[in-house]
């Protein structure tokens, strides 16, 4: 699978001798890909990832994973804070609670995306000793619900990723 890269501005360096060990999965409950990479690379935002994954399956990087990306806010993991520290932030192009809202049921995450977000991780552990795999609810569960009900944990779990966090 290809990695596009799409840079963006909305990133600092990490802390002196980071460990990089979960990754934090993400929706963005957003109509479309260009409105999320529009919004994850506009300086005003300020708010970013690692990467974004689009329902069709391309992969986009937007910030290198040696830096801290600004996608987790004000959260919790393992007995640490501010988890933007230790952690690879993937956003899943998906319409999420708004879509909920609007139709009363979550929108699927199609099998082409959770394929390669499955592809993704087993890179990102070549890479970094990734421990955690957590949902950003899981880090924030007073403030965020996603990547929602509907999100195939067990599944996810079944490929292999066997540091998946069940919410």
């Amino acid at each position: 699978m290809n990695i596009i890269t799409r840079p963006s501005p909305n990133f600092n360096d990490r802390p002196d001798d980071t460990i990089i060990d979960t990754v934090v999965i993400h929706y963005t409950d957003m109509e479309n890909a260009e409105v999320s990479l529009k919004r994850l690379c506009d300086p005003k935002a300020e708010v970013s990832s690692h990467y974004l994954i689009d329902g069709d399956g391309t992969i986009y990087q937007l910030v290198d994973d040696e830096k801290r990306a600004w996608h987790a806010g004000v959260s919790h993991w393992n007995g640490k804070d501010n988890v933007n520290n230790f952690s690879i932030g993937i956003e899943l192009q998906n319409h999420g609670y708004n879509y909920f809202l609007l139709h009363g049921h979550w929108p699927p995450y199609p099998l082409i995306q959770m394929e390669a977000l499955v592809f993704l991780l087993k890179n990102l552990k070549k890479r970094h000793p990734i421990k955690h795999i957590v949902g950003h609810s899981d880090i924030s569960p007073n403030r965020k619900r996603d990547p929602g009900p509907h999100f195939d944990w067990r599944w996810l779990e079944e490929t292999g990723q066997s540091n998946v966090h069940f919410t």
